[in-house]
């Protein structure tokens, strides 16, 4: 896939919608070869999609032995809409708590208290640093049920034309 393709896509006002939202699903190849797919925050930057996770992860050993990996966003309602991506892990150990990780979130709503609360813990349990996952798309398709469809929607869609012009 070109990447002005890939622009294109993640351009689109329903990717956007689905960027600015707060979990991804991140699928990659553990180390013992069997699959992982675990939900995890994500902030989007523009070009790059940022998780940040604890140094001691066992995705991270994973993910250095294969980077490759596969996002899902996704929506809860009907027509369901998705967004998948594909594209290689870099991993980022920082010193301190990234900025990606403690930006607020669109659906996780904390009362001021509650917000000053969970930084303390956060700057607590992480002291000693983070890890940024970082992902630049290599792939995307956007599913919206109405303009785009899976691709084996789409051929089923297709034959039954051809089916219904013979």
């Amino acid at each position: 896939m070109q990447p002005s393709e890939i622009i294109e896509i993640l351009n689109r006002p329903i990717s956007q919608e689905l960027l600015a939202r707060d979990l991804t699903r991140l699928a990659y190849v553990a180390k013992d070869g069997t699959p992982r797919n675990v939900p995890i925050a994500f902030a989007w930057n523009g070009s790059e999609i940022v998780m940040c996770t604890s140094k001691n992860a066992p995705k991270l050993a994973s993910l250095r032995e294969n980077p490759a990996v596969a996002l899902t966003i996704d929506t809860e309602v009907h027509p369901p809409r998705i967004l998948l991506i594909r594209g290689r892990a870099e991993l980022d150990y920082v010193d301190g708590i990234p900025d990606e990780y403690l930006q607020p979130t669109s659906s996780y709503k904390m009362t001021p208290e509650q917000r000053v609360e969970w930084e303390a813990e956060v700057r607590s349990l992480y002291h000693d640093g983070m890890v940024r996952i970082v992902v630049t798309p290599t792939w995307a398709k956007l599913i919206d049920f109405k303009t785009t469809l899976p691709s084996a929607v789409e051929e089923l869609a297709r034959q039954r034309e051809e089916r219904q012009r013979a």
